[in-house]
């Protein structure tokens, strides 16, 4: 597998966002971190088009969990993704498409398709990883070395808050 140089000058999907210098102090959290979570969306699959890639952030998240586990069924891989399983068909699709993803039976229930990731989807993260790591340290570059733990104990809890919330919502 070749894998492609860099895109030369594509448009960058964050520029669609007006610049937000100033926020109401009274925002509700909720709205700042819907903002920030978008930003962070589209400036991700920006660093999937700036490595030249032909794939989506999403794509990329399938990969990234089959890396993990490979041999999942596609209703583990969505919920590992957090992601429907109709959503996650149609990437799952392209991934097979692209030659990045096999569906092969389960051994033991012939009914059950499980998915492996192949040598060519490994490459594609592995080269993702490679070519989008400086662009993700300078997103974080503003969080002070002495803040880090901060931000990171931060969002570790509000992970897992959100997961067990899902969990109540879903009656599990």
């Amino acid at each position: 597998m070749t894998l492609p140089e860099p895109a030369a000058c594509a448009p960058e999907p964050w520029e669609s966002f007006p610049p937000l210098l100033r926020f109401p102090d009274d925002l509700p959290l909720q709205a700042l971190l819907l903002t920030a979570t978008r930003l962070m969306g589209a400036y991700g699959q920006s660093t999937v088009q700036k490595a030249g890639l032909k794939l989506s952030l999403s794509g990329l998240g399938v990969l990234r969990v089959l890396i993990a586990e490979d041999g999942l069924k596609a209703s583990e891989v969505a919920e590992r993704a957090w992601s429907n399983p109709g959503t996650l068909t149609s990437v799952v699709n392209t991934l097979v498409r692209d030659g990045f993803v096999e569906r092969k039976p389960d051994v033991g229930d012939r009914r059950v398709v499980r998915l492996y990731i192949t040598d060519a989807g490994k490459a594609v993260v592995s080269y993702y990883v490679s070519q989008a790591a400086p662009r993700w340290q300078k997103a974080f570059a503003f969080v002070t070395k002495e803040d880090e733990p901060v931000v990171r104990g931060f969002f570790t809890s509000m992970i897992s808050h959100i997961s067990q919330l899902l969990e109540e919502e879903r009656g599990t």
